[in-house]
Protein backbone atom coordinates (compact mmCIF):
# COMPACT_ATOMS: atom_id res chain seq x y z
CA UNK A 1 0.00 0.00 0.00
CA UNK A 2 2.59 2.38 1.13
CA UNK A 3 4.36 3.00 -2.38
CA UNK A 4 1.05 3.72 -4.06
CA UNK A 5 0.09 6.43 -1.59
CA UNK A 6 -0.04 9.85 -3.22
CA UNK A 7 -0.36 13.11 -1.76
CA UNK A 8 -1.08 16.75 -3.65
CA UNK A 9 -2.05 20.06 -2.19
CA UNK A 10 -5.72 22.13 -3.29
CA UNK A 11 -4.85 25.46 -4.23
CA UNK A 12 -8.52 27.51 -4.28
CA UNK A 13 -6.29 30.85 -5.20
CA UNK A 14 -8.97 32.95 -3.52
CA UNK A 15 -8.61 36.34 -2.21
CA UNK A 16 -9.81 39.15 -0.31
CA UNK A 17 -11.85 41.34 -2.64
CA UNK A 18 -9.65 44.22 -3.73
CA UNK A 19 -6.15 42.34 -3.57
CA UNK A 20 -3.71 43.28 -5.92
CA UNK A 21 -3.88 40.02 -8.78
CA UNK A 22 -0.63 40.04 -9.25
CA UNK A 23 0.99 39.83 -6.34
CA UNK A 24 -1.50 37.36 -5.17
CA UNK A 25 -0.73 34.90 -8.50
CA UNK A 26 3.01 34.90 -7.55
CA UNK A 27 2.38 33.83 -3.84
CA UNK A 28 0.11 30.75 -5.35
CA UNK A 29 3.09 30.02 -7.99
CA UNK A 30 5.54 30.26 -4.67
CA UNK A 31 3.14 27.63 -2.99
CA UNK A 32 2.90 25.11 -6.27
CA UNK A 33 6.78 24.92 -6.35
CA UNK A 34 7.18 24.40 -2.78
CA UNK A 35 5.11 21.31 -3.27
CA UNK A 36 6.95 20.71 -6.28
CA UNK A 37 10.15 20.65 -4.96
CA UNK A 38 8.97 18.94 -1.85
CA UNK A 39 8.30 15.91 -4.24
CA UNK A 40 4.25 16.11 -3.66
CA UNK A 41 2.50 14.12 -6.72
CA UNK A 42 -0.58 16.55 -7.36
CA UNK A 43 -1.95 20.48 -6.92
CA UNK A 44 -5.95 20.98 -7.39
CA UNK A 45 -8.06 24.40 -8.37
CA UNK A 46 -11.47 24.92 -7.49
CA UNK A 47 -14.67 27.01 -9.45
CA UNK A 48 -17.13 29.57 -8.24
CA UNK A 49 -18.65 31.97 -10.46
CA UNK A 50 -19.79 35.08 -8.60
CA UNK A 51 -17.99 34.01 -5.37
CA UNK A 52 -19.45 36.50 -2.66
CA UNK A 53 -17.15 37.71 -0.11
CA UNK A 54 -13.96 36.79 -2.17
CA UNK A 55 -12.22 36.80 -5.46
CA UNK A 56 -12.03 34.05 -7.32
CA UNK A 57 -9.67 32.60 -10.13
CA UNK A 58 -11.13 30.57 -12.95
CA UNK A 59 -9.37 26.74 -13.02
CA UNK A 60 -8.92 26.63 -16.33
CA UNK A 61 -6.18 29.35 -16.76
CA UNK A 62 -5.08 29.11 -13.42
CA UNK A 63 -4.35 25.51 -14.38
CA UNK A 64 -3.01 26.37 -17.32
CA UNK A 65 -0.85 28.78 -15.93
CA UNK A 66 0.77 26.65 -12.88
CA UNK A 67 0.98 23.49 -15.12
CA UNK A 68 4.32 25.08 -16.28
CA UNK A 69 5.35 25.12 -12.74
CA UNK A 70 4.15 21.60 -12.02
CA UNK A 71 7.09 19.88 -13.21
CA UNK A 72 5.56 15.71 -12.73
CA UNK A 73 2.74 16.55 -10.34
CA UNK A 74 -0.65 15.63 -12.35
CA UNK A 75 -2.54 19.14 -12.59
CA UNK A 76 -6.86 18.67 -11.69
CA UNK A 77 -9.85 20.43 -10.67
CA UNK A 78 -11.58 19.82 -7.89
CA UNK A 79 -14.13 21.10 -9.17
CA UNK A 80 -15.93 21.72 -12.65
CA UNK A 81 -19.12 22.94 -12.30
CA UNK A 82 -19.72 20.38 -15.34
CA UNK A 83 -24.01 21.62 -16.10
CA UNK A 84 -23.05 25.18 -16.02
CA UNK A 85 -20.82 25.03 -18.79
CA UNK A 86 -21.37 23.76 -22.54
CA UNK A 87 -20.39 19.76 -22.62
CA UNK A 88 -17.98 20.49 -26.08
CA UNK A 89 -16.38 23.76 -24.77
CA UNK A 90 -15.97 21.26 -21.03
CA UNK A 91 -14.42 18.47 -24.09
CA UNK A 92 -11.95 20.61 -25.95
CA UNK A 93 -11.10 23.21 -23.33
CA UNK A 94 -9.94 20.24 -20.50
CA UNK A 95 -8.48 18.30 -23.54
CA UNK A 96 -6.13 21.64 -24.24
CA UNK A 97 -5.32 21.30 -20.25
CA UNK A 98 -4.62 17.84 -20.11
CA UNK A 99 -2.12 18.27 -23.15
CA UNK A 100 -0.64 21.53 -21.84
CA UNK A 101 -0.52 18.90 -18.50
CA UNK A 102 1.73 17.07 -20.28
CA UNK A 103 -1.65 14.02 -20.04
CA UNK A 104 -1.17 14.36 -16.49
CA UNK A 105 -4.52 16.10 -16.08
CA UNK A 106 -7.31 14.61 -13.36
CA UNK A 107 -10.91 16.38 -14.31
CA UNK A 108 -12.78 16.49 -10.99
CA UNK A 109 -16.88 17.17 -11.89
CA UNK A 110 -19.89 17.95 -9.58
CA UNK A 111 -23.23 19.82 -9.50
CA UNK A 112 -22.22 22.55 -7.47
CA UNK A 113 -25.16 23.85 -4.66
CA UNK A 114 -24.78 28.06 -5.03
CA UNK A 115 -28.22 28.59 -6.78
CA UNK A 116 -27.02 32.28 -7.56
CA UNK A 117 -24.29 30.14 -10.11
CA UNK A 118 -27.81 28.18 -11.48
CA UNK A 119 -29.41 31.45 -11.93
CA UNK A 120 -26.37 33.11 -13.57
CA UNK A 121 -26.33 31.00 -16.34
CA UNK A 122 -30.36 30.49 -16.51
CA UNK A 123 -30.60 27.17 -15.05
CA UNK A 124 -33.48 25.57 -13.51
CA UNK A 125 -32.75 24.04 -10.14
CA UNK A 126 -34.66 20.69 -11.67
CA UNK A 127 -32.63 20.42 -14.62
CA UNK A 128 -29.22 20.46 -12.75
CA UNK A 129 -29.14 16.53 -12.81
CA UNK A 130 -30.00 16.03 -16.28
CA UNK A 131 -27.69 18.75 -17.62
CA UNK A 132 -24.42 17.42 -15.38
CA UNK A 133 -25.40 13.77 -16.44
CA UNK A 134 -26.17 14.43 -20.41
CA UNK A 135 -22.84 16.84 -20.43
CA UNK A 136 -20.71 14.23 -19.16
CA UNK A 137 -22.08 11.30 -21.50
CA UNK A 138 -20.94 13.89 -24.13
CA UNK A 139 -17.12 15.00 -22.83
CA UNK A 140 -16.61 11.04 -22.35
CA UNK A 141 -17.57 10.42 -26.15
CA UNK A 142 -16.06 13.39 -27.17
CA UNK A 143 -12.72 12.29 -25.49
CA UNK A 144 -13.19 8.31 -26.93
CA UNK A 145 -13.23 9.61 -30.56
CA UNK A 146 -17.21 8.29 -30.61
CA UNK A 147 -19.42 10.44 -33.26
CA UNK A 148 -21.86 12.16 -30.76
CA UNK A 149 -25.42 13.00 -31.25
CA UNK A 150 -27.59 14.77 -29.15
CA UNK A 151 -30.82 17.11 -28.94
CA UNK A 152 -30.56 18.94 -25.85
CA UNK A 153 -32.40 22.39 -25.22
CA UNK A 154 -28.39 23.30 -24.53
CA UNK A 155 -26.60 20.79 -26.65
CA UNK A 156 -27.17 20.14 -30.75
CA UNK A 157 -24.72 17.95 -32.15
CA UNK A 158 -25.66 15.14 -35.05
CA UNK A 159 -22.82 12.61 -35.68
CA UNK A 160 -20.06 15.15 -34.44
CA UNK A 161 -16.56 14.10 -33.58
CA UNK A 162 -13.67 15.69 -31.47
CA UNK A 163 -10.59 16.84 -33.84
CA UNK A 164 -8.35 17.55 -30.25
CA UNK A 165 -8.58 15.29 -27.72
CA UNK A 166 -6.77 14.64 -24.55
CA UNK A 167 -2.97 13.29 -24.43
CA UNK A 168 -2.73 9.47 -25.24
CA UNK A 169 -2.67 6.71 -22.37
CA UNK A 170 -1.38 3.75 -21.97
CA UNK A 171 -3.48 2.18 -20.14
CA UNK A 172 -7.20 2.33 -19.72
CA UNK A 173 -9.21 4.53 -19.65
CA UNK A 174 -7.81 6.76 -22.09
CA UNK A 175 -8.43 9.65 -20.95
CA UNK A 176 -7.71 11.57 -17.66
CA UNK A 177 -9.63 10.15 -15.27
CA UNK A 178 -12.45 11.78 -13.84
CA UNK A 179 -13.20 12.45 -10.11
CA UNK A 180 -16.50 13.55 -8.95
CA UNK A 181 -17.71 15.41 -5.67
CA UNK A 182 -20.44 14.70 -4.09
CA UNK A 183 -22.25 15.53 -0.51
CA UNK A 184 -25.05 14.06 -0.43
CA UNK A 185 -26.22 10.07 0.01
CA UNK A 186 -27.95 10.53 -3.35
CA UNK A 187 -25.04 12.46 -5.41
CA UNK A 188 -22.66 9.71 -3.59
CA UNK A 189 -24.57 7.25 -5.37
CA UNK A 190 -24.14 8.79 -8.55
CA UNK A 191 -20.20 9.12 -8.28
CA UNK A 192 -20.24 5.38 -8.14
CA UNK A 193 -22.13 4.34 -11.05
CA UNK A 194 -20.45 7.51 -13.21
CA UNK A 195 -17.45 8.52 -12.28
CA UNK A 196 -13.61 6.67 -11.63
CA UNK A 197 -13.84 7.67 -8.35
CA UNK A 198 -15.46 9.51 -5.59
CA UNK A 199 -13.64 12.93 -4.51
CA UNK A 200 -14.78 12.72 -0.79
CA UNK A 201 -15.33 16.46 0.49
CA UNK A 202 -12.94 18.38 2.77
CA UNK A 203 -16.70 19.32 4.70
CA UNK A 204 -17.80 16.02 5.96
CA UNK A 205 -16.58 14.30 9.50
CA UNK A 206 -14.99 11.21 8.94
CA UNK A 207 -17.68 9.43 10.31
CA UNK A 208 -20.56 10.56 7.64
CA UNK A 209 -17.60 9.19 4.89
CA UNK A 210 -17.67 6.48 6.69
CA UNK A 211 -21.05 5.87 6.38
CA UNK A 212 -21.29 6.79 2.99
CA UNK A 213 -18.34 4.81 1.40
CA UNK A 214 -20.24 2.12 2.22
CA UNK A 215 -23.36 3.76 0.27
CA UNK A 216 -20.53 4.26 -2.65
CA UNK A 217 -19.02 0.72 -2.62
CA UNK A 218 -22.44 -1.11 -2.90
CA UNK A 219 -23.55 1.20 -5.56
CA UNK A 220 -20.47 0.60 -7.47
CA UNK A 221 -20.55 -3.04 -7.72
CA UNK A 222 -24.62 -3.17 -8.63
CA UNK A 223 -23.06 -1.08 -11.58
CA UNK A 224 -21.02 -3.23 -12.71
CA UNK A 225 -17.78 -1.14 -12.23
CA UNK A 226 -14.23 -2.59 -11.85
CA UNK A 227 -11.85 -1.66 -8.80
CA UNK A 228 -11.19 1.68 -8.17
CA UNK A 229 -7.77 2.75 -9.35
CA UNK A 230 -7.77 5.38 -6.12
CA UNK A 231 -9.76 7.26 -3.58
CA UNK A 232 -9.16 10.31 -2.94
CA UNK A 233 -9.70 12.92 -0.03
CA UNK A 234 -9.69 16.48 0.41
CA UNK A 235 -8.87 17.72 3.96
CA UNK A 236 -8.46 21.22 6.07
CA UNK A 237 -4.58 20.67 6.84
CA UNK A 238 -2.80 22.97 8.88
CA UNK A 239 0.69 21.82 10.15
CA UNK A 240 2.93 23.90 12.78
CA UNK A 241 5.74 23.20 15.05
CA UNK A 242 3.36 22.54 18.23
CA UNK A 243 -0.12 22.48 17.82
CA UNK A 244 -0.46 25.75 19.65
CA UNK A 245 0.88 27.51 17.35
CA UNK A 246 -0.95 26.06 14.36
CA UNK A 247 -4.04 26.48 16.02
CA UNK A 248 -2.94 30.84 16.20
CA UNK A 249 -2.43 30.63 12.62
CA UNK A 250 -4.73 28.36 11.24
CA UNK A 251 -8.34 29.16 12.66
CA UNK A 252 -8.51 33.10 12.09
CA UNK A 253 -8.24 32.16 7.85
CA UNK A 254 -10.42 29.13 8.52
CA UNK A 255 -13.08 29.92 10.61
CA UNK A 256 -13.70 32.60 8.29
CA UNK A 257 -13.84 30.17 5.65
CA UNK A 258 -16.99 27.97 6.97
CA UNK A 259 -18.33 30.79 7.57
CA UNK A 260 -18.80 31.90 3.79
CA UNK A 261 -19.77 28.53 3.26
CA UNK A 262 -22.25 28.80 5.59
CA UNK A 263 -23.13 32.03 3.83
CA UNK A 264 -23.32 30.01 0.66
CA UNK A 265 -25.34 27.12 1.86
CA UNK A 266 -22.52 24.11 1.48
CA UNK A 267 -23.86 22.41 4.67
CA UNK A 268 -27.69 22.69 3.18
CA UNK A 269 -26.03 20.35 0.60
CA UNK A 270 -24.63 18.02 3.39
CA UNK A 271 -26.06 14.48 4.53
CA UNK A 272 -27.96 15.11 8.16
CA UNK A 273 -28.45 18.15 10.19
CA UNK A 274 -25.08 19.24 9.58
CA UNK A 275 -24.81 23.41 10.07
CA UNK A 276 -21.45 25.40 9.88
CA UNK A 277 -22.99 27.86 11.73
CA UNK A 278 -21.61 26.22 15.11
CA UNK A 279 -18.29 27.53 17.55
CA UNK A 280 -14.95 26.69 16.03
CA UNK A 281 -13.98 23.57 18.32
CA UNK A 282 -17.63 21.74 17.20
CA UNK A 283 -16.74 22.71 13.57
CA UNK A 284 -13.37 21.23 13.34
CA UNK A 285 -14.19 18.04 15.44
CA UNK A 286 -13.57 15.24 13.29
CA UNK A 287 -13.21 17.49 10.36
CA UNK A 288 -10.43 19.42 10.24
CA UNK A 289 -6.80 18.56 10.65
CA UNK A 290 -4.78 21.32 12.59
CA UNK A 291 -1.50 20.83 14.61
CA UNK A 292 1.85 19.31 15.08
CA UNK A 293 3.22 16.92 12.39
CA UNK A 294 2.67 14.34 15.39
CA UNK A 295 -1.19 15.38 15.55
CA UNK A 296 -1.47 15.27 11.66
CA UNK A 297 -0.09 11.87 11.38
CA UNK A 298 -2.67 10.49 13.90
CA UNK A 299 -5.65 12.36 12.77
CA UNK A 300 -5.17 11.19 8.88
CA UNK A 301 -3.48 7.34 9.37
CA UNK A 302 -7.22 6.16 10.35
CA UNK A 303 -7.96 7.42 6.41
CA UNK A 304 -5.99 5.33 5.22
CA UNK A 305 -5.60 2.36 7.32
CA UNK A 306 -9.65 2.37 8.03
CA UNK A 307 -11.22 4.05 5.07
CA UNK A 308 -9.10 3.03 2.32
CA UNK A 309 -8.22 6.54 1.25
CA UNK A 310 -4.56 6.39 -1.05
CA UNK A 311 -4.66 10.30 -2.69
CA UNK A 312 -4.59 13.08 0.04
CA UNK A 313 -5.32 16.31 -0.83
CA UNK A 314 -4.02 19.17 1.68
CA UNK A 315 -5.91 22.29 1.51
CA UNK A 316 -3.84 23.89 3.65
CA UNK A 317 -4.06 28.01 2.61
CA UNK A 318 -7.31 30.02 2.87
CA UNK A 319 -8.11 33.31 2.23
CA UNK A 320 -6.45 36.23 3.80
CA UNK A 321 -4.02 34.06 5.39
CA UNK A 322 -0.09 35.08 4.83
CA UNK A 323 1.79 33.05 2.18
CA UNK A 324 4.42 32.51 4.31
CA UNK A 325 2.37 30.52 7.17
CA UNK A 326 0.88 28.27 4.55
CA UNK A 327 4.45 27.48 3.06
CA UNK A 328 5.80 26.52 6.30
CA UNK A 329 2.30 24.52 6.84
CA UNK A 330 3.19 23.02 3.22
CA UNK A 331 6.72 22.22 3.71
CA UNK A 332 6.22 20.54 7.28
CA UNK A 333 2.66 18.47 5.65
CA UNK A 334 5.94 17.06 2.92
CA UNK A 335 8.73 16.68 4.66
CA UNK A 336 6.83 15.09 8.18
CA UNK A 337 3.76 13.99 7.43
CA UNK A 338 3.70 12.94 4.39
CA UNK A 339 6.49 10.04 4.39
CA UNK A 340 4.32 8.59 7.46
CA UNK A 341 1.21 8.09 5.05
CA UNK A 342 3.63 6.21 2.53
CA UNK A 343 5.12 4.38 4.67
CA UNK A 344 4.24 0.49 4.88
CA UNK A 345 1.38 -0.32 6.83
CA UNK A 346 2.84 -2.56 9.88
CA UNK A 347 1.98 -6.11 10.26
CA UNK A 348 0.29 -7.27 13.91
Amino acid sequence: MASDVRAGVFLTHQQPPGRDPLVALDEQLSLVRTARDAGLDSVFAGQHHLAESMAHIQPLPWLARLAAEAGDMAVGTGIHLLALHNPVDTAEAYAGLDVVAGGRSILGVGLGYRQVEYDAFGIPPEDKVRRFTENLRIVEALWRGEAVSADLPWCRLDGVRATFRPAARPSEPMRPPIWMAANSDGAVRRAARLADTWMINPHATRATIARQLELFHAEREAAGRGPLAELPLIREVFCAPTREQALELAMPYLANKYEVYADWGQDRVMPGTESFRVGYDDLAHDRFVVGSPEDCIAALLPWRDELGVDHFVFRTDWAGMPVEAARTSLDLLAREVVPALRAPVPVS
